[in-house]
């Protein structure tokens, strides 16, 4: 039986949820996601996980914070200038704003603050911090040529 393994294209079914239960994510009843195991397309627990898994196999797998999205960076919060934002954004504590980075990357920044003078937003991930869990199921499995 051929095992998924580095540089292999893959499909998976997966359902992930966090620590507490509460689901996040699942690809049942949609299409199987596409993994090219070893390319870092998805977060690296998920895609070591994958590895050795024959098509047919289920299993489930347990991600630490620091193989997903990581612990969560203070270097990631900024004070903004209030008058940098558009005025016709309702600013509220929650809400999630997308701003271009100087590296041309589209970045999610959450309002953690807001006051007279400045907006307080923390780009880290919003699952930063949180371990994941997945029920994985291989679909297909492509080997590297």
């Amino acid at each position: 039986m051929t095992q998924a393994k580095i540089g292999d294209t893959v499909k998976v079914h997966y359902t992930g949820t966090f620590d507490d239960g509460i689901q996040f994510d699942s690809s049942i009843g949609q299409d199987p996601l596409l993994v090219n195991i070893g390319c870092g397309e998805t977060i690296p627990g998920f895609e070591k996980g994958l590895e050795g898994m024959g098509i047919g196999d289920k299993k489930t797998i347990s991600i630490p914070a620091v193989d997903a999205y990581g612990e969560h960076n203070p270097e990631l919060i900024h004070e903004v200038p209030r008058a940098d934002i558009p005025e016709e954004i309702d600013l509220q504590v929650g809400l999630e704003l997308t701003a271009q980075g100087p590296d041309g990357n589209t970045h999610i920044l959450s309002i953690k603050e807001v006051n007279e003078e400045t907006v307080t937003v923390d780009a880290n991930h919003p699952m930063v911090g949180k371990n994941l869990n997945f029920e994985l199921e291989m679909v297909d499995i492509a080997p590297q040529k």
